[in-house]
């Protein structure tokens, strides 16, 4: 259990690869959950019940299940239906799926937290539905949630190792294969603990950030 500064150099690169993996992951796997979950939201406010009962049971359904079993499904299950995906694109769509569940709730109590009186003046004013969502509703309802959207940014980031469940060699998984390949496991689990944590600390800055700069009154 002593520090080797020159293994941890030399396994560095390859942690740092599998690092560029895992935030392509993440980037993109917020991404799609921050528009999804949005599109959830609106689905399910919509008037017509064929459109709101259908997307509030896929929205309870995600939630209610873990994040490894969705893996598997999109990975393993799906390709017996003749749609087979690339373990990255998979892994990226089950994390987006997962998340947008989440964000959908977080809109949904930005959207209801618009007062009444807003909705009426759109209506009075004779601005389509579109118009108001995006003139009126959604410029007022987004500001107060972005730091309840920030900590699933967070929380993705931690669960991006189970990516590896489905062959995605992310910054865990390299860890994990360089130890067991040299019997030395201090360093590159170590690093990788330093990554996250880094990580999670600049996301929470921007978060912070977003906040001052949106104006965002804390609740």
């Amino acid at each position: 259990m002593i520090w080797d500064w020159r293994f941890a150099a030399d396994v560095l690169p390859d942690l740092l690869r599998g690092l560029w993996v895992t935030l392509q992951a993440v980037a993109g796997g917020m991404s799609l959950a921050l528009v999804l979950g949005l599109v959830w939201a609106l689905c399910r406010r919509a008037r017509r019940p064929w459109v709101s009962w259908p997307v509030a049971g896929l929205v309870e359904a995600v939630r209610s299940t873990p994040l490894l079993i969705q893996l598997f499904f999109v990975y393993y299950v799906l390709p017996a239906a003749g749609v087979v995906v690339d373990p990255w694109v998979a892994g990226l769509a089950a994390l987006g799926l997962h998340y947008s569940a989440y964000t959908s709730e977080v809109y949904r109590a930005g959207l209801d937290g618009v007062p009444r009186g807003q909705w009426l003046a759109a209506r009075a004013l004779n601005l389509t539905r579109f118009e108001t969502y995006r003139h009126v509703v959604l410029p007022q309802a987004l500001p107060p949630v972005v730091p309840a959207l920030g900590n699933y940014l967070i929380a993705m980031f931690k669960d991006a190792p189970l990516l590896s469940a489905i062959t995605v060699q992310e910054v865990l998984s390299t860890a994990r294969n360089l130890g067991n390949e040299h019997f030395r496991y201090l360093e590159p689990l170590t690093l990788v603990g330093v990554f996250f944590l880094v990580l999670s600390l600049l996301a929470g800055s921007l978060v912070r950030w977003l906040e001052r700069r949106l104006k965002v009154v804390p609740a």
